[in-house]
């Protein structure tokens, strides 16, 4: 029932901005400068209707994602290095801070300089994501209850079902919520470098030219698919999550 209702009071929010975002476009009644969500619908059925409306956004799809899991896995290593070893933290967490101090347009030009147009959004969307996980896997980390891995000591567990019984229910819930953040971001900064760079066959070239040749209701609804492409994979993420969420992770039998 309070799922229900939660579905309902989400539907009327939205339908309540679509009703703001109408209201305003027919009062500017330019669309050149503001396109009414209707306008923008029927663009967004006349693209998705044509296989390189599909092409573009699976390529720029595989860029974000690829960059995201490459940073998700450098993260929780370099978390679990870092935690492990203080000289190593001490080396390596400089580069942490830089990373997180450097705007993503100057990150976006720097690597420009090395790596070609067509990868650097997968460069950059793993720059972005590393640090958030990298810091969440660490938190979760240290967070262990040191008395379950004195068990594990005495015990003598094998690693990785220390790892399995003693970090994975302690660390599970900083990594997956990083995992939720970096979802996020990955879009931002994938669909920014794209727009900087505008490489062939993606979402970020089509918003550069739909700006550059004033075609604002294509801009809207290029943005649109951006928007519906992390709510989906948020989505989606969220049901893993609930659904890892119901299995036990510690007692019981097993190994």
């Amino acid at each position: 029932m309070d799922r229900r209702r939660d579905l309902i009071k989400n539907i009327l929010a939205v339908a309540f901005w679509l009703g703001v975002w109408a209201l305003f476009a027919a009062l500017l009644d330019r669309a050149l400068l503001l396109p009414g969500p209707w306008a923008v619908a029927k663009r967004l059925a006349v693209l998705a209707r044509t296989g390189e409306f599909w092409r573009i956004t699976l390529m720029s799809l595989w860029r974000i994602l690829l960059g995201a899991a490459l940073g998700i896995l450098a993260g929780a290593v370099l978390a679990a290095g870092t935690c492990r070893s203080s000289v190593l933290e001490a080396l390596l967490s400089p580069l942490l801070t830089v990373i997180r101090a450097t705007p993503v347009a100057s990150f976006i030009l720097l690597v420009l300089i090395w790596v070609g147009r067509d990868i650097l959004p997968c460069v950059i969307v793993f720059l972005m994501v590393l640090p958030s996980v990298w810091d969440n896997v660490s938190a979760g980390i240290r967070s262990t209850d040191r008395q379950l891995l004195e068990m594990a000591r005495v015990y003598a567990f094998p690693p990785w079902r220390t790892v399995r019984r003693v970090f994975a229910p302690s660390v599970g819930p900083h990594f997956l919520s990083a995992c939720q953040t970096c979802l996020g971001l990955a879009w931002k900064s994938g669909v920014a470098a794209e727009v900087l760079t505008v490489p062939l066959r993606s979402i970020g070239r089509e918003l550069y030219e739909s700006k550059l040749y004033l075609e604002t209701v294509d801009l809207f609804a290029w943005t649109a698919v951006v928007v519906l492409c992390s709510l989906a994979l948020e989505k989606l993420l969220s049901v893993g999550i609930r659904r890892l969420g119901r299995r036990p992770m510690l007692g019981g039998t097993g190994q």
